[in-house]
């Protein structure tokens, strides 16, 4: 006959009128020997606010990264002529940068000299080469202190494409070979009308705008990144610039 079981039955294995096997009772935490620390209790993950504990511990969110040069150190060169905006778009760009960048501006550096300033609207002569020759190497050391300090640096020159030993070769010998230059070239009825806006020693006659302007197109076939910001208003310039040199930082040709 097949034995039911049930709930008073015998359990499995066990003879009729055996006791049930006793489980002990669980013995408590030997405690540390004397002199020895407790030690503390393991840590308890803390979930981010709005996610339920699982079990696994959260990673923190991942920073988005910056577009553009985003956090590159980098030291930059903006060419261009009189009335092109070069300094006021290089300020802007280096104050809207997520990390820490200078702007030195050759004509700022030029007028330190205060007696006996070499005016350049009196003309280009052995006297004005000697401080601009001056200003460009002080502009260099200022760059490479703050490059050596992690900080970036945008400079601003009207350089010149016929005097590359003078112009561009001089501004890489004081800064270093990794300068980027990018030219900012607008066209001349644009720089005619920006320098119209100026006072000053930064005001020149329209034959001498017309005269830079006209040598600065020889940037052109140069393989230099130009930059035509006649129709582009400050922001969108130095956007311009940054999405420029974003690229140079990645495949440079220069």
């Amino acid at each position: 006959m097949q034995q039911e079981v049930g709930d008073g039955g015998a359990g499995w294995g066990q003879q009729p009128g055996q006791q049930p096997p006793v489980t002990p009772p669980p013995q408590p935490p030997i405690p540390p020997a004397q002199g020895w620390p407790t030690p503390p209790p393991a840590p308890v993950p803390v979930p981010f606010p709005g996610q339920e504990p699982t079990g696994h511990i959260p990673l923190p969110p991942v920073a988005p990264v910056a577009p553009g040069t985003g956090g590159a150190t980098l030291a930059v060169l903006l060419i261009g002529p009189a009335g092109a905006g070069k300094t006021t778009v290089a300020r802007h760009w280096a104050s809207t940068r997520p990390v820490p960048t200078a702007h030195v501006s050759l004509d700022d550096v030029r007028e330190w000299v205060c007696s006996g300033f070499a005016d350049p609207q009196a003309g280009w002569n052995d006297h004005s080469e000697a401080q601009y020759r001056l200003a460009r190497r002080t502009c260099g050391f200022a760059a490479r202190n703050y490059l050596a300090n992690g900080i970036s640096c945008i400079l601003d020159d009207a350089v010149f494409p016929d005097r590359p030993v003078v112009g561009l070769g001089g501004w890489k010998r004081h800064v270093g070979p990794h300068l980027l230059p990018v030219v900012l070239l607008p066209g001349l009825e644009i720089v005619l009308e920006r320098n119209a806006e100026r006072s000053g020693n930064r005001r020149l006659s329209d034959e001498e705008v017309a005269r830079i302007h006209g040598r600065m197109a020889g940037w052109y076939g140069s393989g230099l990144p130009i930059i035509d910001n006649s129709h582009l208003d400050v922001e969108a310039t130095a956007r311009a610039l940054d999405e420029t040199l974003a690229r140079a930082i990645t495949a440079p040709a220069f």
